[in-house]
């Protein structure tokens, strides 16, 4: 089949039951059409639109090497450094349909996806056919153009304790038993991002398991379809009030649901499992393979772009208002385009330094990307921060859509008009501010960038322990000790 269109993706997820529960709401299919989701649903419809316009195909989409379909260029199995610059391309053209908001786009795993199954040796360690398993997997998601969610991480009960201890080891996901079919799972993982209007749940490794043999119920990684029967997920309350694009611009369009997932005696075929009572193949699952490093790359290339739209949001409300001459709007200007700079500077290090992998995979250097995802999370907390400074009491007063264009139209045309602006735009433009730095869409926003690869804390520990630091020791050595 190939690269989707927007009608397809929607016309396929609304034949799955999907069992959601929201708002006190439950659902079992029809989700795209489902107030909590229908936005976020219709702007994923418009990426896969893009995947078939004649503006974006030769970008977005590349011949398959099995059917000749044109598939998405995230799958592209990079073989030197014009596929890294292609498949950055593609990554750069979908953030930039959604100013970087949108964090779960299928680009984000298939790129870890293209990775996995090209490690099917690594994975074929345990048994041959886990390898084989994985390497099918992925060309089917790739030939279906199928969008994934995954989740990683047990519930949060207490932390104190490995998450095969919570609740006497029934509450973290586990294989409860196996047949000549599959195993089955039982338990409950957080946090599918966009599972309600996803194809496809990952079920991957996350936390350090310690190898020993309580810890092998817990230790699997396998896909299925987000309607298997006695799979259900529980999701956040929405972030918006189903207002207009005008009221809400981002998060009536890019709120991303996140939600807790419940197996309730899931049955999962053999064919979809990839890694089975192994602590020590899950403990190497992202590293060995590759794939964190790949989607890493994506990541980076979307945070980039979300960059961009805050220097370009805080340029523009600068000058609606008069302020962009003030020599501390300047400074603050200059920090954003500061973090912009550096993050492309740290995608280009990683691809320059690029080198094959055992797996036959061009792959980034990991150090500018690490660099990257611990940097991120706390540069990008200052740019709602910015973006309420500029604005000030601009965002508290803020009239609704029906009376800009309505009973109040006078007003605001007169009252709340900028220095080259006049007074509906201005409103329009600090709307975007708000929904930017100030509204419940903001704040997941700052809470997700903050914690997108998880403990800052432990990522910095990962950092240090990792980087090698041999070189620069030893010079620091041989200047004491010189002459």
């Amino acid at each position: 089949m190939g690269a989707r269109s927007g009608r397809q993706y929607l016309d396929d997820l609304a034949r799955r039951r999907i069992h959601v529960q929201i708002d006190g709401d439950t659902t079992i299919g029809g989700t795209p059409d489902h107030p909590a989701f229908a936005g976020v649903a219709r702007s994923y419809a418009e990426l896969f639109d893009m995947q078939v316009s004649p503006e974006y195909r030769d970008v977005l989409t590349y011949p398959s090497p099995t059917s000749g379909d044109r598939v998405g260029t995230s799958f592209l199995v990079p073989e030197n450094a014009a596929d890294l610059a292609r498949r950055r391309e593609a990554f750069r053209t979908w953030a930039n349909r959604s100013f970087g908001m949108l964090g779960r786009t299928g680009d984000y795993l298939n790129s870890s996806l293209m990775a996995l199954g090209r490690a099917k040796s690594w994975f074929a360690q345990a048994d041959p056919a886990f390898g084989e398993n994985i390497e099918r997997y992925y060309q089917q998601v790739r030939e279906e153009d199928l969008l994934l969610t995954h989740t990683l991480i047990p519930p949060q009960i207490n932390r104190s304790v490995s998450g095969g201890q919570q609740g006497g080891g029934a509450l973290m996901a586990h294989v409860v038993r196996e047949d000549d079919n599959g195993i089955v799972v039982r338990g409950a993982r957080m946090l599918a991002t966009i599972a309600p209007i996803s194809d496809e749940l990952l079920v991957f490794p996350s936390t350090v398991l310690r190898g020993t043999p309580e810890d092998e119920p817990y230790s699997f990684a396998f896909a299925i379809p987000t309607d298997t029967p006695g799979l259900r997920f529980v999701a956040r309350q929405p972030l918006h009030g189903n207002r207009s694009a005008f009221d809400e611009p981002l998060a009536s369009r890019f709120e991303e649901s996140d939600c807790v997932v419940v197996f309730d005696d899931v049955h999962v075929p053999y064919e979809r499992v990839f890694v089975l009572r192994d602590p020590e193949l899950c403990n190497g699952f992202y590293s060995r393979t590759g794939a964190t490093t790949h989607m890493t790359h994506q990541v980076v290339t979307r945070t980039v772009a979300k960059s961009e739209f805050f220097l370009g949001l805080l340029s523009e409300l600068a000058d609606a208002i008069g302020i962009d001459g003030f020599q501390h709007i300047q400074q603050d200007i200059a920090e954003v385009i500061g973090a912009v700079e550096i993050g492309k500077a740290l995608l280009q290090s990683a691809e320059s330094q690029a080198t094959t992998n055992e797996f036959g995979v061009h792959t980034p250097l990991w150090a500018p990307l690490n660099t990257a995802r611990n940097w991120y999370p706390k540069a990008s907390q200052r740019f709602p921060e910015i973006v309420r400074k500029f604005a000030a009491s601009g965002l508290m007063a803020l009239p609704g859509e029906q009376d800009v264009f309505g009973g109040a139209a006078a007003d605001v045309q007169k009252y709340l008009q900028g220095k080259a602006i006049d007074g509906p735009e201005r409103v329009r433009l600090f709307k975007l501010a708000f929904d930017a730095s100030a509204s419940s869409f903001a704040g997941r926003q700052n809470l997700y960038e903050h914690f997108f690869f998880g403990d800052p804390v432990r990522m910095a520990g990962a950092l240090v322990n990792t980087y090698d630091r041999t070189d620069l020791r030893k010079r620091i050595q041989d200047f004491l000790h010189r002459e």
